[in-house]
């Protein structure tokens, strides 16, 4: 079942951005609260990279599944106190948004690892209940990123505010890719735009995004809270 849904998906990605003369964006597949049984058999059908939002969560999986070649991304707020799992642990960490952070990642990313790829969370839509930073901070973040040699800078994510009209998003993630052009014009390492998840992925594919999030459409819907 979950072989078809990543197949459907990874079609629709493709017409998307055919529809909007973009490149066709990576899939990160969100598996959060999904267990290993769940992502093995999506890793069998041929995705590689997964998306959680807790680093106790995903450290049991990635036990359960090592050997398998798969790519682990962080997509939820990390705490400071947790960075020296975090940066042993993820290939990717999506959710970088204050110097701190930045600082902890690089003195705990293992030196026999590859540099810790991680992106700058921006709180496109100024919303008190998201962590990210705000947009003016972006450019001082990233110097702070460049300057260690432990870490990869690779862009932005963002999470526009979930309007019930996914086409009111737009302007969130068109202010997004401004954000990230201008990122990109300094940094060769730049090359992600994370933007997008399973109900307006073909709107954050046509304003740029490069990789889309998506649970819902691979998974299906999550089970309720205390369920």
């Amino acid at each position: 079942m979950r072989a078809r849904a990543l197949k459907d998906i990874t079609l629709q990605l493709q017409n998307a951005a055919a529809s909007a003369g973009r490149p066709g964006p990576r899939l990160l597949a969100v598996s959060k609260t999904q267990d290993a049984t769940a992502v093995a058999e999506l890793a069998d059908a041929g995705q590689r990279a997964f998306g959680e939002n807790y680093v106790q969560e995903a450290a049991g999986k990635a036990a359960k599944l090592a050997g398998r070649g798969l790519e682990w991304h962080l997509i939820g707020h990390l705490q400071s106190n947790k960075a020296p799992v975090a940066a042993a642990l993820f290939d990717w960490v999506q959710t970088v948004d204050r110097p701190k952070l930045v600082e902890a990642l690089a003195r705990h990313r293992p030196a026999d690892r590859p540099p810790l790829n991680v992106l700058i969370q921006v709180n496109i839509d100024d919303e008190a209940s998201k962590h990210g930073c705000q947009p003016d901070d972006v450019p001082a973040l990233a110097r702070t990123i460049a300057a260690e040699p432990r870490l990869c800078l690779r862009g932005l994510m963002a999470i526009p505010t979930p309007h019930p009209d996914p086409e009111r998003r737009r302007d969130a993630f068109r202010r997004t890719h401004a954000l990230f052009d201008a990122l990109r014009a300094g940094y060769p390492t730049v090359d992600t735009l994370s933007m997008g998840m399973s109900d307006d992925y073909a709107i954050a594919i046509a304003e740029g995004a490069t990789m889309v999030r998506i649970g819902t459409a691979l998974f299906g819907a999550r089970p309720p809270k205390g369920a």
